[in-house]
This record gives C-alpha cells, structure tokens and sequence, in this order.
C-alpha cells in the first residue's frame, strides 16, 4: 500500500443556510375575469401546474453545526 493510500483525508464539517430563493411558477384560477383571476391568485387560491426556474439566489447566513 503505497503513502499516498495511508493519507486520510480531512473529515468534512456540515453547514446550514438560510436562502432566499426567487423562482417563476405557472398557476391557474377557474375565473369569469382577469381582474377575479388576479385577486384568487393574490389570495393564495389556484394550482401550480409547472414549477419554474430560479431567477436569484441569495445566501443570508451560513453557520456549521
């Protein structure tokens, strides 16, 4: 077995984030108009039917455990 065998590598530490994620979603309402449609979906009513990309990420705070 040669040295380069006997070398441990270094134990990894774990880390935890608190990430703010911006994403685009498609959703869809049952309405008789836009103006309905746009109030249920502020009001949290309708379906997601395709989940998007992610537009942003940022990273608030990193701490190890």
């Amino acid at each position: 077995m040669g040295m380069a065998a006997l070398k441990q590598k270094p134990k990894l530490k774990t880390f935890h984030a608190t990430v703010h994620v911006t994403r685009v979603e498609e959703w869809f309402v049952e309405a008789d108009s836009a103006e309905e449609a746009r109030e249920l979906l502020t009001a949290g009513e309708g379906h997601r039917s395709h989940v998007g990309e992610c537009l942003n990420l940022d990273i608030e705070r990193v701490e190890t455990s």
